[in-house]
């Protein structure tokens, strides 16, 4: 074979075509996840900053005649 008819059978084989399109699409998830991470990381922190300050600043209601005492 020649140089020209070996360029000529690798440019029409595509045995590897449905390989760069789950390539494509698997980037396209990853970078997706990595977009919703990102978004809701920052909704997440808030929400947990608001029930740390809820939680430390929560009080026992006593029920009976004794109530414990805070350290």
């Amino acid at each position: 074979m020649t140089f020209f008819a070996n360029i000529k059978n690798f440019a029409a084989d595509e045995s590897g075509a449905v390989t760069v399109d789950w390539v494509v699409l698997t980037a396209a998830i990853v970078g997706l996840g990595i977009a919703v991470v990102a978004s809701v990381r920052t909704g997440s922190e808030s929400v947990a900053g608001n029930i740390q300050s809820s939680l430390s600043n929560a009080t026992i209601a006593c029920l009976g005649e004794e109530c414990p005492t805070t350290p």
